[in-house]
C-alpha cells in the first residue's frame, strides 16, 4: 500500500515566503529537538527494562539538527565514557552466540511506540509557530 501526498512543496514554499527561510529553519530545528526528546524518553523507558549498570541509558544523546539528504535531521546516538555505541548494535540484533539478548529490538520498539507522540509534538510546534 502506498500513499501519494501532493502539495507539500507548495506548502513549504508558502510558509517560507510568509515566515522567511531563517525562521523556518529555527521552527523546524525546535520541532526536531522536541520530537527527539520524545523518542529519547521512549528509549530510556525501554532500556530501563533490562539495564545492568545503566551505562546505555546514561549515554543516550541527542545531537543538534543538521542538513541531511532528506532535509533537516536530528540524530539520537550513544556517546559517553563507556563507549556503549559499540554494544547497542549487538543488543538490538543479537549475535551468533546470543541471538536473543534481553534488549533485542528495544530501539525499534521505541521508534514504533513513540511515532504518534513524535508526530503530535512536531505538529504542535509548527502550529504554535504560525
Amino acid at each position: 500500500m502506498s500513499v501519494k501526498v501532493t502539495g507539500l512543496k507548495k506548502l513549504q514554499d508558502e510558509l517560507e515566503r510568509k515566515l522567511g527561510a531563517a525562521a523556518m529553519i529555527k521552527i523546524v530545528d525546535q520541532s526536531l529537538l522536541m520530537g527527539a526528546e520524545v523518542i529519547k524518553k521512549e528509549l530510556e523507558a525501554n532500556f530501563a527494562r533490562f539495564k545492568d549498570t545503566g551505562a546505555s541509558l546514561n549515554e543516550i544523546t541527542v545531537a543538534e539538527p543538521t542538513d541531511g539528504t532528506n532535509g533537516r535531521t536530528v540524530k539520537i546516538h550513544w556517546r559517553g565514557p563507556n563507549g556503549r555505541f559499540r554494544i547497542i548494535h549487538l543488543n538490538e540484533w543479537g549475535t551468533i552466540k546470543n541471538p536473543n539478548p534481553a534488549g533485542k529490538g528495544a530501539v525499534a520498539l521505541s521508534l514504533q511506540s513513540g511515532k504518534n507522540e513524535y508526530r503530535k509534538v512536531i505538529k504542535k510546534m509548527i502550529e504554535g509557530a504560525m
